[in-house]
């Protein structure tokens, strides 16, 4: 199955699914009253090194994980979307002639293809999507080119397959977000239009800056660097093992010396990432400044880290939460969603696609 079949597939309700280096994600909406719900969610842990730089490297194991997160969840739903991380894909804007069709353009992409990717073509999985008229020649439409190696698609699949969905949609990451950020907006000035909102998720090995402009993707970028150097400072200093080390981190079971020592330089160390991330868009487009900087992923639970990097940037920050507007099945823990609230924004992003 191609990327391009996953794509345009499409079912009237689909699970979210998001594969970290850490965890397995699962996210179900449904619609009531032009209000969202969340019918279902679940979190379940991956062993270490299940995903490496969100890279699938135990399809087996994740694909146990996920049943897990299913069964746990007890939603009813099989059908699913998923997303590649940025990092795998290629995305880029071409221009075709207007007058064709959408089998049309299809045959000529895939014939020019080999101009825009630099991997042989059998071992890719290619879509696009018209974006409208280009505005310098109306005689020529825009197309968004996306192309992904197959194998990253592949190990996606053959996981939630394993985990006993059926794989509807395949995303990109950064588009799952994009399609996310109006649960977020009502949070944010002016809902972000006409504002320049920066989105970091720092996750266990890989913190990614995503930058909207007026509501739309301009920029991405990952760096590697999340909550594992503060597990892994944590073994160091106390002298613990991995599991150990985070169990004792997830209690708040660590010596006083923790705080100032440890958990304090942590800090300044994702708002030192953030503000390098940072520099680096702001060097390679014509803009100098964020109007406001919101944090997700699951460094968010540290207390005070919104505190630190907005003081550190000079910045306004806040944490996501994108179900502040959303009403709960009666199953679902408000206490526990709301604990993993700032770690399930691209899960509602590809959970969305369910209305689209």
């Amino acid at each position: 199955m191609t990327l391009a079949e996953l794509f345009r597939q499409k079912r009237p309700v689909l699970l979210g699914i998001d594969i970290s280096a850490s965890h397995v994600k699962l996210l179900e909406l449904s619609e009531h009253e032009q209000r969202f719900r969340v019918e279902a969610f679940a979190v379940e842990t991956l062993p270490p090194n299940s995903v490496v730089e969100k890279t699938i490297t135990d399809v087996e194991t994740v694909g146990e994980t996920i049943r897990r997160a299913v069964r746990r969840s007890g939603t009813k739903i099989r059908d699913a979307a998923v997303s590649v991380p940025v990092s795998s894909v290629i995305s880029k804007v071409i221009q075709m002639p207007a007058a064709l069709s959408e089998d049309e353009l299809s045959t000529q992409i895939e014939l020019e293809a080999d101009q825009y990717i630099p991997y042989p073509l059998e071992e890719v999985a290619l879509d696009f999507e018209v974006l409208g008229h280009n505005d310098a020649n109306p005689d020529l439409v825009d197309i968004l080119l996306v192309a992904c190696r197959s194998e990253n698609v592949d190990a996606r699949v053959a996981a939630l397959e394993l985990g006993g969905l059926v794989p509807r949609v395949v995303d990109v990451e950064s588009f799952a977000l994009e399609n996310a950020f109006m649960l977020i907006s009502s949070q944010l000035p002016n809902s972000g239009f006409e504002h320049t909102i920066g989105v970091v998720d720092i996750g266990m090995n890989i913190t990614t800056l995503f930058v909207l402009d007026d509501q739309q993707m301009i920029y991405t970028r990952e760096t590697v660097f999340g909550e594992q150097q503060l597990i892994d400072e944590i073994q160091r200093r106390y002298g613990l093992d991995f599991e150990e080390a985070k169990l004792a981190r997830e209690n708040d079971d660590l010596p006083d010396s923790y705080v100032p020592e440890v958990l304090e330089p942590f800090k300044e160390a994702v708002a030192q990432q953030i503000s390098r991330s940072l520099q680096f868009f702001y060097s390679s487009s014509r803009y100098s400044q964020l109007d406001h900087l919101v944090l997700s992923g699951e460094a968010t639970h540290i207390e005070g880290l919104e505190e630190t990097v907005s003081k550190y940037l000079d910045l306004p920050t806040s944490i996501a939460n994108p179900f502040t507007s959303m009403t709960l099945a009666p199953k679902v823990s408000a206490p526990a969603l709301a604990a993993d609230a700032a770690n399930l924004l691209v899960e509602c992003g590809l959970a969305l696609r369910s209305f689209d």
